[in-house]
């Protein structure tokens, strides 16, 4: 069985046992036929809020999130909709806030192609940082204990807008709708507390469940003390063609659009594969060993205990460089110590909550990696077995599970999320 994995900006053709091997794909939805049509459609008949270009006064500042280059959100082809329906509004008077959360800002040439040079070149841009203090508002906190530090700019805007899309997130249940305020707007103090160790450690925090999940509730309960007056959520396949789209009162809004999404991208099954390979959705997706991660959390989801894990991620952009992810792996020798590390008292580090899920996932099964973007050395020094073979790597470890072992494929990784049900 030939099988195309997702992998940096092209595939990578594996061949495989095809009466061992089970192809788990999201359900295969066609681009909408008029895109800038179905955006303005939503715009102009909102759910629960007034159509936008009514919402917003000539005379108001509006500030507006979107996602960075970590996320293949089709901003180049929402955002002149969107800003389109602003026409009455001053160019000067809106600011596009690159809602980055504790990731690096993003580049010019990386700005053009989120969102099209002609957006670039004629509105105010931010690269959020969580880091920079005069950055920063502190709003008091929420529950469980959150502080709510955000963005300036978005805090001070009359009117405040969302523009995301939906997909199944690995401890936040789904992407989208709030997290384009926290933590992707949000101060370093506001994302710690998000992702510290007993909150990732929540059985509810992971992939397709927000309510009772306590860092989606916390996210909810951040973006409603601010206030969001207009949110658009989109999904999308896996050619980056828009599939649906809502517009509206933004917990509304991410609620519809999480609900139509997960029957396209969660998949049951009833007995776990001894063997799982799976990739991190190639570009953008699959930058660095960092956001690779999230493939390797889907592939756990339906591997056995004491099974394996084979990720295709090319890492073009290292572990990354930036950041606190590499030297917490190398602060331990093995995931069990990092782990007792991370979940000791008082531990508190940028990063940790990337660290902490991988090793959660290494209790579970052994996880080989092939990333070009890495050397040998590097992926061994992450805790992870390097192979550069993925083909080669399923069939010994498949072999080595027994006549009767079964393996499982994510070509488009954490795009499709299997779960044991039942």
């Amino acid at each position: 069985m030939r099988v195309e994995l997702a992998y940096g900006r092209g595939r990578m053709p594996v061949d495989l046992p095809g009466d061992r091997t089970t192809v788990i794909e999201p359900s295969y939805v066609d681009g909408l036929p008029d895109e800038a049509g179905a955006i303005r459609r939503a715009l102009r008949m909102p759910t629960g809020a007034p159509p936008l270009d009514s919402l917003v006064r000539a005379d108001q500042t509006v500030a507006i999130s979107v996602c960075d280059i970590t996320r293949p959100m089709p901003s180049e082809r929402l955002l002149p909709v969107l800003l389109a329906e602003l026409s009455h509004v001053p160019d000067e008077q809106i600011v596009i806030l690159i809602a980055a959360g504790t990731h690096r800002a993003n580049t010019r040439d990386e700005l053009v192609e989120m969102l099209g040079a002609p957006i670039v070149d004629r509105y105010p841009i931010v690269n959020h940082s969580a880091f920079d203090e005069d950055m920063l508002v502190h709003l008091g906190e929420v529950p469980p204990r959150v502080p709510v530090w955000l963005n300036r700019h978005w805090v001070d805007a009359d009117i405040r807008i969302t523009t995301g899309f939906v997909e199944p997130h690995f401890f936040a249940g789904f992407s989208g709708g709030p997290k384009l305020v926290a933590p992707g707007l949000a101060g370093f103090r506001t994302t710690m507390r998000l992702h510290d160790a007993e909150m990732i450690a929540s059985p509810n925090a992971r992939w397709g469940v927000t309510v009772g999940n306590p860092i989606h509730d916390a996210i909810r309960r951040i973006a409603a003390k601010v206030g969001v007056h207009f949110s658009v959520d989109v999904a999308i396949n896996r050619d980056r063609q828009i599939t649906s789209v809502a517009a509206g009162e933004i917990f509304a809004v991410h609620k519809a659009m999480a609900e139509r999404v997960r029957r396209s991208a969660m998949q049951g099954f009833d007995a776990p594969f001894d063997v799982v390979v799976t990739t991190n959705s190639g570009y953008p997706l699959d930058q660095n060993l960092y956001q690779s991660v999230k493939g390797m959390s889907a592939a756990a989801q339906v591997v056995r205990t004491g099974g394996a894990i084979v990720c295709a991620a090319e890492c073009a952009d290292g572990l990354p460089s930036h950041g606190e992810y590499k030297s917490i792996l190398e602060a331990r020798d093995s995931p069990e110590a990092l782990l007792e590390m991370i979940c000791a008292p008082g531990h508190n580090r940028h990063d940790q909550w990337e660290v902490q899920i991988q090793a959660q996932i290494q209790q579970r099964a052994r996880v080989f990696l092939k990333a070009d973007g890495l050397s040998a050395n590097d992926v061994r020094a992450a805790h992870l077995t390097p192979t550069n073979n993925v083909e080669a790597t399923a069939r010994e470890q498949l072999e080595r599970a027994g006549p009767d072992a079964r393996l499982c494929v994510l070509p488009e990784g954490p795009q499709t999320i299997p779960y044991l049900a039942g």
